[in-house]
Formats: C-alpha cells, sequence, structure tokens
C-alpha cells in the first residue's frame, strides 16, 4: 500500500515539516491513480455494507490540517456513494459556551458512532490541542489555579497523554481509529486562499481571519509536529499525506480506509437454522402470493378477449 510511507507510529520521530507535500517522490501517474481511485470507491462501499451489517467494530476517521488543506472536499468525495446511514459527519468548530463548560472530550465522546458505524471528524479534539496552544487560549479557561498555573509544557504534556489514554480507551473497546493529517505546502495554501477570493462560488468560504492564520503557517506546523509525534502509536498512528494534488490525496485515503475495513474481517450475520427456516416459510408464502396475482392478471385477460 502506497500510504504506508506516510505512517507514523510513533516507533521513531519524524519530522513532517520535512516530508513532501505531493506526489513527485512516488513517481505515480494521474490517470492511473484516478481509475484506482474509482475502483477503491466501489471496493468500499461493498465492505461498508458488510461493516455496517456485522456490527461489531466502529470506525472513526480523523482529519486534520491547515486552512485550505482540503478536508471537506477529501470528504465529500472519498464518502459520496457510501450508505448515509451508516456514515455520520461531525465538523468541530469553536467550542460553544456549553461545550466549554465541560472537559474539552466531552463533545467527542458524544459523537461516538455506534459500532458497524463510521464516524468522521472533520476538525476534531486534536483542535483543543493545535489550536488552543499556538494562539495561546488556554490561560483564558475558566479553570481552577490549580490547572492553570501549570507551565505550558506541562499542561500539554498532561494532554497529550490524556488523548492517548482516550484514544486507547475506544481501542480496546472495539473501535479503529485512523487519523489523517493533510500536508500541503505554504504555496498551495496560498493558491486555495486566493481560489476563494476569486471564485464568487467560493466566497462564502473565506474569511479575512484566514490570512492570520496564514501568517502563523510556520507555528501552526511546528505544532503538528509536535503533536503527531507524541500522539502517534501503533494501535492509532498518523498519517501524514501530501496534501497538495487532491487527486492523489483522495486516492490514499481510499487505500487506507480500504486496509482498515478489511483488517475488520466484516461478514453478513448468519442466522440460526430456527431463523433460516421461518425465511423459507416466508419465502413460500410470497412467492404463492406471486403466482395468485399472475393468475388472476392471466384469467382477467382471458375474459376480456371473450367479451370481445
Amino acid at each position: 500500500m502506497k500510504a504506508d510511507k506516510y505512517i507514523v507510529t510513533g516507533e521513531k520521530k519524524v519530522d513532517i515539516r520535512k516530508l513532501p507535500t505531493n506526489s513527485k517522490e512516488d513517481g505515480v501517474d494521474k490517470e492511473e491513480i484516478i481509475k484506482k481511485y474509482e475502483e477503491n470507491k466501489q471496493e468500499l462501499f461493498a465492505l461498508q455494507d458488510k461493516f455496517y451489517a456485522d456490527a461489531r467494530e466502529g470506525l472513526i476517521v480523523v482529519i486534520q490540517a491547515l486552512d485550505a488543506s482540503g478536508k471537506d472536499s477529501t470528504i465529500k468525495n472519498v464518502f459520496s456513494g457510501m450508505n448515509p446511514q451508516g456514515v455520520k459527519v461531525h465538523y468541530y468548530k469553536a467550542p460553544t459556551s456549553e461545550e466549554l463548560a465541560h472537559d474539552y472530550l466531552w463533545r467527542i465522546h458524544q459523537n461516538i458512532p455506534r459500532r458497524g458505524e463510521i464516524a468522521v471528524f472533520n476538525r476534531s479534539h486534536y483542535e483543543d490541542i493545535i489550536t488552543v496552544q499556538v494562539e495561546d487560549i488556554w490561560k483564558n479557561y475558566h479553570m481552577a489555579d490549580r490547572v492553570l498555573d501549570d507551565s505550558q509544557k506541562s499542561f500539554f504534556t498532561k494532554r497529550y497523554a490524556q488523548v492517548n489514554n482516550f484514544e486507547q480507551y475506544l481501542t480496546e473497546n472495539s473501535y479503529r481509529i485512523v487519523k489523517l493529517f493533510l500536508h500541503i505546502s505554504p504555496e498551495e495554501q496560498t493558491e486555495q486562499l486566493l481560489e476563494r477570493i476569486e471564485l464568487p462560488e467560493k466566497n462564502w468560504k473565506f474569511r479575512a481571519d484566514d490570512l492570520k492564520v496564514r501568517d502563523k503557517f510556520g507555528p501552526y506546523l511546528d505544532c503538528f509536529n509536535e503533536v503527531i509525534n507524541k500522539t502517534s502509536t501503533k494501535e492509532c498512528p498518523w498519517y501524514v499525506l501530501p496534501g497538495d494534488q487532491r487527486w492523489y490525496t483522495r486516492y490514499l485515503v481510499t487505500e487506507i480506509l480500504l486496509n482498515e475495513l478489511k483488517k475488520c474481517r466484516p461478514e453478513y450475520p448468519a442466522l440460526p437454522d430456527e431463523e433460516k427456516a421461518k425465511l423459507e416459510e416466508c419465502g413460500n408464502v410470497l412467492r404463492q402470493a406471486l403466482e395468485g396475482k399472475e393468475k388472476k392478471e392471466t384469467s382477467k385477460k382471458k375474459t376480456g378477449k371473450k367479451k370481445k
């Protein structure tokens, strides 16, 4: 699997700032990748049906990135066509006053899917480590002095441990977590932001504050680098995917999802012998009903011909 080269398991430290943001190093052919991507989607749809019926495991897909990295379009394209009954997308904006009155994982835990379902987190609990850290928001929390008197390093070191424990807890309760970081270059981000200004249909996406975040591209990437290294584990690794070419990013995402669903080995539930017998009985009733309807229609046709 091509995506394997982008996995971070925590076994050794990586510098994501030095990792590729495009497909050049992989030497791929765009037409072949797009064809494979479409094939992967069809396979994903079939697997998702089994996964939903099997209902032994749940899947959480965490998507993080800097602004204008294609999170929305990745979700829209990769998951379009899946049964919406088994896929739910959750978008985490700045926390509400109600959410701020609870621990930061409270709003996340409410959206953990039922086993058999897939939850997609567009941003996630990692915002409470990354944005809160870069923007130095944590000191403004309405919390006890014993918490806020900590140094910044100590405060967020605890959060790394909390997140790792939370994800381990979910793993031990029959969930799988796929964490994706869409890695783009500053140039690509600038082009995407400019597109939001120049294309009327994308104007609604642009905020003046986007330029302030763009000015902090370096600090945000530095923070992501630390967070990914501190929260990558064998059970819940991060994938740092090249994001400059979205057709390639989406393909890699389908490869990762296919691999994860296959590891679940989902199967349609087998019915007990008693239930199978009932199925046969009910099937016979329905077949007889159809036969009766066909006989009536045939009789009506014959009657109609005689009258003529």
